[in-house]
């Protein structure tokens, strides 16, 4: 099989950012068929990168070599739609109604994005782009670079204003309904969900290098672990915080649902004796000595936004040590939400309860509260908060804390309003968890942060003991951060959610089949449990799937045996290229019957444990 062709590629390249080298001498590039996740910290080169690739961003040094013929076409960061613009002239453009009325893939964008091919959604095809939302425009943006299907499609930042659903359609059509010979895609996102979902390769943009690693988001953390471990790399706390991540990939809800990409044996291996990212168990408990037994308790509550009832009688008890995430459509009332169990939003009808020890604090969307402190620097916007709290059972001071979230020792002393919009959300976050609130609220605490921050916050709440509310589009977020979700569909009622961001999908589509109604209203969630259970099974499915685990474990050991014996072989055959073929496409097929068992294995587990 031929060598997939070069689309676009980077030859030696050098890129400047002032005095900030973003690439030093750096080849690489995009061949036919490639669907590449960027990661990287805020600030280091990835729009940049994309830039580049695109042709809108000169280089330095070095050249970009594109194929004749080749179109690209880039959704931005920033919006660049003409106001006076209608929806028809953005989507359609100056497409006959018969070419997109015919088209069976622009239907499918239009209903994915759009709520269906008549647009209504977004008020008609004659609605002028200037008075949308910032949310509404940017799925017009994508839908009409969709609707274009350049042959190198190139977004930044896509699932900005997207709600879980719309994530999830979007990582459909791309890994499943766009690919075709010819064309490749090149995505940045702190989404690690949809990187796994859509990546076949993994770009990292760090320190003026972009590395390569094959497969999305869990190959990405495996391969890093495994380069750090074979370097000894001398960064231990990075290298630990990779690890505590992939044992979280093993272990949660992201690798039981989706295709494994890497190898159980290397995976088990290396989180060997590695503890669950949270002791739920002793959190709880101190979270109960902190908290009393009662914290937040939602009584009949009717909650009115305008004249639109938001819910009706519905009863909520969150206790001591809960993790809640909510997940709804926009306007559905997640933020109005928020607001209630803060106190901030009047009940119509019905009554909220708040424990006497209760201390609230609420990671808002806005950032302005930051303004007074513009003139102040990093370090001493924290230590006016408090200069020591405990997390972990461990005393931490400001600036240790301010570290683990992305501060280097000189960043803190930068002054509140240099900050980026990211730096300013991370120094919301470690002046909320200065203050040792005892519940927290998190409204769309994804916004402007990347993969490392995120993964940072999240192993600093994993040692916090609390009660823990999370509003979220980012469903990789919500499962890592959270022990049970809850949705707002829309029918007035807080549904709870023992199968997790998949099953509120589900419920989804159920509602969009049944023309607007709502799913028989299942039971709020109530009491002060962990996890919600699992999804129950019968007795004899227990026993068949404990079976297929023997059966396929003992596969697996066959398969790694033989791996083995060909990887000896081709130690002995080196210098035999004929050989050395062979052995290579037994190997081949030998992953390709191992992966195979591995995802027969992971849904046989589910029922096991079941």
């Amino acid at each position: 099989m031929p060598a997939p062709a070069s689309l676009v590629a980077l030859d030696h390249a050098h890129l400047l950012a002032g005095t900030q080298v973003l690439l030093d001498d750096e080849s690489v590039g995009v061949l036919d068929g490639d669907r590449i996740g960027v990661v990287g910290r805020n600030g280091g080169g990835k729009s940049s990168l994309l830039g580049v690739v695109v042709g809108t961003r000169p280089l330095d040094g070095g050249r970009v070599i594109r194929t004749g013929g080749v179109t690209t076409g880039m959704l931005g960061q920033v919006d660049a739609l003409d106001p006076r613009a209608t929806v028809a002239d953005v989507v359609l453009g100056d497409l006959a109604e018969h070419e997109w009325a015919g088209d069976a893939r622009v239907r499918e964008i239009l209903a994915g994005l759009l709520g269906g091919t008549d647009a209504q959604a977004l008020g008609g095809w004659d609605r002028e782009v200037g008075p949308m939302s910032g949310g509404e425009r940017r799925r017009l943006a994508l839908a009409a670079l969709l609707v274009q299907d350049p042959d190198l499609l190139v977004l930044d930042e896509p699932t900005n204003h997207l709600d879980v659903e719309g994530v999830a359609w979007l990582a459909s059509y791309l890994s499943t309904k766009r690919p075709r010979p010819g064309n490749a895609l090149l995505v940045v996102t702190h989404d690690r969900w949809f990187l796994d979902a859509v990546s076949t390769r993994t770009w990292e943009v760090a320190d003026g290098h972009v590395h390569t690693y094959e497969g999305g988001y869990a190959a990405y953390v495996l391969a890093k672990v495994e380069r750090a471990r074979v370097a000894q790399v001398t960064e231990e706390r990075r290298a630990n915080l990779a690890r505590k991540e992939l044992a979280w990939l093993r272990r949660g809800a992201p690798a039981r649902t989706s295709k494994p990409r890497f190898r159980i044996e290397a995976a088990n291996q290396l989180i060997e004796g590695e503890p669950p990212p949270r002791d739920t168990v002793e959190l709880v408990r101190f979270a109960t000595t902190r908290l009393g037994k009662d914290v937040l308790d939602l009584l009949d509550a009717t909650v009115l936004a305008g004249e639109k009832t938001l819910l009706d009688k519905v009863t909520w008890r969150i206790g001591p040590g809960d993790r809640y995430g909510i997940v709804g459509v926009n306007g559905a009332g997640k933020s109005t939400l928020l607001r209630v169990l803060q106190g901030h939003h009047p009940l119509a009808a019905g009554k909220l309860k708040t424990g006497k020890t209760v201390k609230i604090a609420c990671l808002t969307q806005e950032l302005r509260e930051l303004e007074p402190l513009a003139g102040w620097t990093v370090i001493d916007a924290i230590t006016e908060v408090r200069s020591f709290t405990t997390i972990g059972g461990k005393e931490v001071s400001a600036s240790s804390l301010a570290q683990r979230l992305g501060f280097s020792g000189g960043r803190q002393q930068s002054r509140v309003g240099d900050l980026s919009g990211g730096e300013r959300r991370r120094l919301q976050f470690v002046r909320l968890l200065m203050d040792e609130p005892n519940v927290l609220l998190l409204d769309e605490p994804t916004n402007d942060l990347d993969i490392d921050t995120l993964t940072s916050m999240e192993d600093v709440l994993d040692g916090w003991a609390g009660t823990l509310i999370v509003v979220s589009h980012d469903r990789y977020l919500l499962e890592r951060m959270t022990d049970r979700q809850v949705a707002l569909l829309g029918d007035r009622a807080l549904r709870d959610l023992p199968g997790g961001v998949e099953q509120y999908l589900e419920l989804r589509q159920q509602l969009r089949a049944s023309g607007g109604a709502a799913p028989a209203r299942a039971a709020a969630p109530a009491g002060t449990g962990g996890p919600a259970a699992a999804a129950a099974y019968t007795p004899a499915q227990v026993r068949e799937a404990r079976k297929t685990l023997a059966r396929v474990e003992k596969a697996l050991d066959r398969i790694h045996a033989e791996e083995a014996l060909v990887h000896e072989q081709m130690v002995q055959v080196s210098t035999d290229p004929a050989r050395l073929a062979e052995l290579t496409e037994a190997l081949r097929t030998l992953g390709e019957q191992e992966e195979a068992l591995e995802l027969e294995w992971l849904e046989a587990s589910d029922v096991a444990e079941g």
